[in-house]
């Protein structure tokens, strides 16, 4: 196979993908393009492909299988108006691929191509998942009758990080990122005239007063040894600088090391709501919204990945930190056993913001390290 055209392929799809990220569930375009492209790499029709919603599981048939070695990849992007400037940039307006969702995907297609020249014993599938960014996508997967024929017996990932070089694959046993919830709460009181407070129950108070209690519960309520973050992100409250506000939202997230630290905010934040409903006369609810569990990679996994990453002369592997992001892979590896990592993309921008620029070398880097690492599980069904 010509390298310097494989690398090229990548760049070409990679920047294709960016030019139309789509929310969860509504990666129309995104899956015609993953169909099109796939259906270029298999003339012959070996693939074994099913839609799903939005997204695809792509079968690629061993020749004797014994098990199936899987591979996720999410497909959604976020609403961000993108400000990099390229002239590949996207052209979905208030839409952007600031996550490098747009990277996964042209690294799992470049895992197809590899796989299908390998000739592997194994199946091996590849999962083209929605709404990873919310409402999520993993859990309705896992629970689909549609995925049963699809199931892998283990199963990979991997997430850009832009803050490592190029050529770095970082992870880690155990956990790699946290258990996130998000948080939505609405108050709802008595509105009404700037010259007449008395007569009003303010919730651009309540509000004020709601968030700086929130801020207490991580420092009071959870064990120093034990990682949480309470981050409110957003309020909004009101409509006119001399009308008392009547509404007000608070809007942030939740992350923990560990499901009691989860249970016990959820638990502080709905005693503290309580509280703030008797002092301002108001009613108050709570929404935790789309909640991911925690990235736990499988041990004996993640230890033999993490040995052939670093026998790898062509990979530079570096023991990873626990990270407070969240991922819905968590739900995969909650009940089949893989590993997630880092992809080390070089960008000064981070993830989420609107002038994310991953390297594209790294696209190579992704394709050939798992390309490599599926083969090395395939070979290893013999012995195990």
């Amino acid at each position: 196979m010509d390298t310097v055209n494989f690398f090229e392929r990548l760049v070409k799809n990679r920047r294709a993908l960016h030019q139309i990220p789509e929310p969860g569930f509504k990666e129309e375009k995104t899956q015609l393009f993953l169909m099109a492209k796939l259906k270029d790499l298999d003339p012959d029709g070996r693939l074994v492909i099913k839609k799903w919603r939005t997204g695809l599981f792509v079968k690629i048939p061993g020749q004797a299988p014994v098990k199936t070695i899987g591979y996720r990849a999410d497909i959604d992007g976020l609403p961000i108006d993108e400000e990099t400037g390229f002239d590949y940039q996207s052209t979905h307006h208030g839409m952007m691929h600031a996550c490098g969702h747009d990277f996964h995907m042209t690294i799992a297609l470049g895992i197809v191509e590899k796989v299908m020249t390998a000739k592997l014993k194994n199946d091996v599938v590849i999962i083209f998942q929605p709404a990873e960014e919310g409402p999520g996508g993993a859990l309705p997967i896992l629970g689909s009758e549609d995925f049963a024929p699809f199931r892998p017996d283990e199963i990979y990932s991997l997430h850009v990080a832009p803050e490592l070089p190029v050529g770095v694959i970082s992870t880690k046993p155990g956990t790699l990122f946290a258990n996130t919830s998000e948080l939505f709460i609405d108050l709802k009181g008595k509105g009404g005239h700037a010259a007449y407070p008395h007569l009003t129950d303010d919730m651009a108070v309540a509000a004020s007063y709601l968030v700086t209690q929130l801020q207490t519960i991580v420092s009071r309520n959870i064990s120093p040894a034990d990682a949480a973050v309470l981050t409110i992100g957003k309020m909004t409250a009101g409509t006119k600088q001399n009308i008392i506000a009547e509404s007000a939202r608070i809007e942030g997230t939740i992350r923990t090391l560990s499901d009691e630290s989860m249970s016990e905010i959820r638990r502080r934040i709905e005693g503290m709501i309580k509280g703030i409903e008797a002092s301002f006369q108001c009613q108050v609810t709570v929404d935790y919204g789309s909640s991911y569990c925690q990235v736990y990679n499988d041990r004996e996994l993640a230890e033999s990945f993490m040995d052939f990453m670093a026998s790898d002369s062509s990979v530079v592997f570096q023991k990873a930190d626990t990270a407070m992001t969240g991922e819905d892979f968590g739900y995969f590896l909650r009940e089949i056993p893989g590993v997630m990592c880092w992809l080390g993309v070089d960008s000064q921008s981070g993830l989420h913001t609107p002038t994310l620029s991953p390297d594209e070398r790294a696209l190579e880097v992704g394709v050939k390290a798992f390309d490599e690492w599926i083969r090395y599980r395939d070979q290893l069904t013999e012995s195990e």
